[in-house]
C-alpha cells in the first residue's frame, strides 16, 4: 500500500508592519511646530518644551539627543549657542546650533531643583535607566503630533529630525549645507533622506537667472 505523501501546512507568518504606515516619517510644517510649542508651553511642561526645542534644533538621531548631558549644552550659567558632539551611529563630529528660544527652555529646565546633580540633560523617571530611551521619546512624539490632530502613524522621531533640516533646504536648495547639519557622510544619502525628486530639482533651476 503506497503512502500519500501530503503538503507540508505552514503556519501563515504575519509581516510586522502588517496594518501600519511604513517608510520616511513626514517633516513637520512650521506652523505644526508653533502649534506643538504652544500646546507644551501653556501646559507648563518644561521638560517636554525643551526636548521639543531641542530636537528640532539639533536635528540629531533620537540615540543621539536623549543622551545629551547637560554638560553638552551648559557652561559656567548660560546654553551654548553651538554645540558639537559624536554621532553613535557614524562615530563622527556632528555641530548643531541652539536659537534663543530654545536656549531659554533648556535653561528653564536645567534650573529646576530636579535637575540639580543630574548629568544628563533628560534624566528617565524610571529607576535603572540614566536617560529618557529613544522608546520613551517616541511615545511622547507621538503624544505630540497626535495633540494637534495629526496621525501619528505618519510622523516619528525622524519627523523632528527632518524638520527644520527640510525647511532649510526649501528654503535655500543648498544639499551640501544640509548634508553637513545632519551628519551625513554622502550626499546621497541626504538626497534619499529628503526625498528630493526631480520636481525640487527643476523649482531650484527655474529660480536661477543667467
Amino acid at each position: 500500500m503506497s503512502t500519500i505523501q501530503l503538503p507540508v501546512i505552514r503556519p501563515k507568518h504575519v509581516p510586522w508592519n502588517k496594518g501600519r504606515l511604513v517608510g520616511q516619517k513626514r517633516p513637520l510644517l512650521a506652523k505644526q511646530v508653533w502649534a506643538i510649542r504652544a500646546r507644551l508651553e501653556l501646559s507648563g511642561n518644561l521638560r517636554d518644551l525643551a526636548l521639543f526645542n531641542l530636537a528640532i534644533d539639533s536635528k540629531l538621531r533620537g540615540c543621539d539627543l536623549v543622551c545629551l548631558r547637560v554638560s553638552d549644552l551648559i557652561t559656567g550659567n548660560r546654553v551654548r549657542e553651538r554645540v558639537t558632539i559624536i554621532q553613535r551611529k557614524t562615530k563622527r563630529p556632528v555641530q548643531f546650533e541652539i536659537s534663543e528660544n530654545t536656549r531659554n527652555s533648556i535653561w528653564n529646565w536645567v534650573s529646576r531643583p530636579q535637575m540639580l546633580g543630574c548629568i544628563y540633560l533628560f534624566p528617565s523617571r524610571f529607576h535603572g535607566s540614566p536617560h529618557v530611551s529613544t522608546r520613551q521619546y517616541a511615545r511622547l512624539v507621538r503624544d505630540w503630533v497626535s495633540a494637534i490632530g495629526l496621525d501619528p502613524n505618519g510622523y516619528g522621531t525622524h519627523s523632528l529630525r527632518r524638520t527644520k533640516a527640510a525647511l532649510i533646504y526649501r528654503k535655500t536648495g543648498n544639499l551640501r549645507a544640509v548634508q553637513l547639519l545632519l551628519g551625513h557622510t554622502k550626499v546621497d544619502s541626504t538626497v534619499r533622506y529628503l526625498g528630493v525628486e526631480l520636481e525640487d530639482a527643476l523649482s531650484i533651476a527655474e529660480k536661477i537667472d543667467i
